[in-house]
């Protein structure tokens, strides 16, 4: 990360496109996500109450609290560490301190209220579905937009390393 702030990545090609094939495969980590949510539920707070509380007419089972539990385990960790690092990288671009510090809060705390949504719904009220679309669309969004912000910058990164290694 340092490559940032020094402006090596003015010099750094090989890192600058490894950092975008990371990126790449984040994408396809946020295309997957929008995926497994639809697979199980849609943007109605039927389904997602469904989804959570159980349906007769689809045959399902609440979910439980120990599924529930080690479902957040690993999405803590896994999201904490992805936010970090798309946050980090987008800390090292010359964007402005108020966007980075608008989207690195919106997306913390989108990925907080994602996770907390559905034992929300499960073990307070089924309103919280709601909430919890609310949450998921969030997160995408930030997500998306955390990914669009870094992607360009390191592609204007590299555009000005082929325009300076051409003069």
């Amino acid at each position: 990360m340092r490559y940032f702030v020094t402006g090596e990545q003015q010099r750094k090609s090989l890192l600058n496109a490894l950092v975008l094939m990371f990126l790449g495969y984040i994408v396809l980590l946020w295309v997957s996500n929008g995926m497994m949510y639809f697979h199980h539920m849609d943007l109605t707070p039927d389904s997602v109450s469904a989804y959570y509380l159980g349906s007769e007419e689809q045959f399902t089972q609440p979910r439980s609290y120990q599924g529930m539990l080690e479902v957040s385990h690993f999405h803590l960790f896994s999201m904490g560490m992805l936010i970090v690092t798309l946050t980090h990288l987008m800390l090292m671009t010359e964007f402005s301190v108020r966007l980075k510090i608008w989207l690195s809060s919106l997306t913390y705390i989108s990925a907080l209220a994602d996770e907390a949504g559905g034992w929300l719904v499960r073990f307070v009220d089924p309103l919280f579905a709601y909430f919890k679309i609310a949450a998921f669309i969030m997160l995408e969004i930030s997500l998306a937009a955390l990914l669009f912000v870094v992607i360009a910058a390191l592609i204007r990164a590299r555009v000005q390393m082929r325009q300076s290694s051409s003069h």
